[in-house]
């Protein structure tokens, strides 16, 4: 395996470690938005880029799209989260 390649936590664990996902104003950039993850302790654990997650999901309207979005990220959860 390549040093460089992420590897994800498995959905359930994921599901544990993860407090919020909270889509947000780019610090660094105010016309871009971002999804910051949470730990159950309110600590930032990553983010993702909102147009390159709706682009992958396409999501549906309302709370099924929400649902959708939730769970793209969660199977994303990079390991290395738990070093923080």
């Amino acid at each position: 395996m390549n040093n460089d390649e992420v590897r994800f936590l498995p959905f359930e664990e994921a599901v544990n470690v993860v407090g919020a996902i909270q889509e947000e104003e780019d610090v660094d950039d105010p016309n871009h938005r971002i999804f910051t993850v949470y730990s159950n302790d309110d600590r930032e654990l990553c983010w993702f880029d909102f147009d390159e997650v709706v682009q992958d999901v396409k999501p549906t309207k309302g709370e099924e799209g929400r649902e959708q979005v939730t769970n793209y990220i969660l199977h994303r959860i990079p390991e290395w989260v738990l070093d923080l």
